[in-house]
Order: C-alpha cells, then sequence, then structure tokens
C-alpha cells in the first residue's frame, strides 16, 4: 500500500500538554503499551481539527505493518485509559470514528473541541474499496460553474426536458443587453 496523502489544513501542529507527557511515560510501562503508542501517534497525526478520525482498523493495521488484533488490542488499551473515545460507525464495529483526548492534544481552537464527534478526519484504504481496479480511471464528477465576483450566469442551450427545462416556453427570462438600432 502507498503512503497516505497529508492534508494539512491549519499548518502541521499539533498542541499537546506537558501533564500528557507525563501520564503518557507512565503508561508506556504497561504490557501492549508500545503498540497502543504506534496507533495513538497514527490517529493525532492524521486527526482533523475537531480532534477526530474516521479510519478502519485494516488501515491501521496496514499503516503499520501490524495485525488487525494487536490493532485492536491497542484501541482497547487505549479506550480503557481514557486517551481516547470510540464511536461506532455500522454494525461491524470494524470502521470507528476515534476522538482524541482534548487533555492530551488538539488542533484547532480548545473551545471548539467537543463538536468532534459531528466532524472528522476519514482516511479510506484503496483496498477496502469494492472498486479498488477502477480509482484513478472513473469519468470525472459534474462540475458546477464557477462565477467570479461581478459575474451573472447566463442560461444558454435547451436543457432537460420537463420538468427541469431551465425555463418555461414564453417566460424566458429577460436577460439585459444592449440593443442596437440599424444606424448603429
Amino acid at each position: 500500500m502507498t503512503d497516505l496523502p497529508q492534508k494539512n489544513p491549519h499548518g502541521t501542529w499539533v498542541q499537546t500538554e506537558r501533564a500528557a507527557h507525563e501520564a503518557w511515560a507512565q503508561f508506556l510501562s504497561l504490557r501492549g503499551a508500545l503498540a497502543a503508542s504506534r496507533v495513538m501517534h497514527l490517529m493525532i497525526a492524521r486527526m482533523g481539527e475537531n480532534n477526530a478520525v474516521i479510519i478502519s482498523q485494516k488501515t491501521i493495521a496496514s499503516l503499520l505493518s501490524c495485525d488487525v488484533r494487536t490493532v485492536r488490542r491497542a484501541i482497547s488499551m487505549l479506550r480503557d485509559n481514557r486517551w481516547i473515545e470510540v464511536r461506532q460507525i455500522g454494525d461491524r464495529g470494524t470502521v470507528n470514528a476515534y476522538v482524541i483526548n482534548d487533555r492530551v492534544a488538539w488542533t484547532g481552537k480548545r473551545d471548539d473541541i467537543r463538536y468532534s464527534l459531528f466532524s472528522a478526519a476519514v482516511v479510506l484504504s484503496d483496498q477496502e474499496q469494492p472498486d479498488r481496479d477502477e480509482l484513478g480511471q472513473q469519468e470525472p464528477l459534474r462540475r458546477l460553474p464557477s462565477l467570479y465576483r461581478d459575474e451573472r450566469q447566463l442560461p444558454s442551450g435547451n436543457g432537460l426536458p420537463p420538468p427541469s427545462e431551465p425555463s418555461l416556453p414564453g417566460m424566458e427570462p429577460d436577460l439585459p443587453s444592449r440593443q442596437l438600432d440599424d444606424s448603429e
């Protein structure tokens, strides 16, 4: 699997508290804490500005070159020791939103952290996509026209048939125009 592209909407900084580092040093003495530390740092590196990331356990395992069972144990350990919150997506529990404890690390304004349950960075592996063989070869998505300031859209063409046609016959929009007489 290739490395995932990095998106840093607000720079590359993640803030932490000294107390969190001291607690982390104690946490590392527990059995299994090294794997949990690797998972935690991966999540922090990819979390959105509201301290959350959505990623499958399979993708975490792939990125860390470890077994999915190791990832499950690490996530349980992080959850049980209150380093992260886990919000399940779907019915299987293998894709979750992981909310990083905002007393440990954060990227945006701390006042908005509790909204993280509604906003997260989403990490998807191409290996988990049913159409993975066609990725990058899809027909481009439709685009809406872009208008710059002081520009207006001028409708043209027939449009779609009723009921979606751009205007009703006889009720076409009166577009601004300059009328010229024959002498000009």
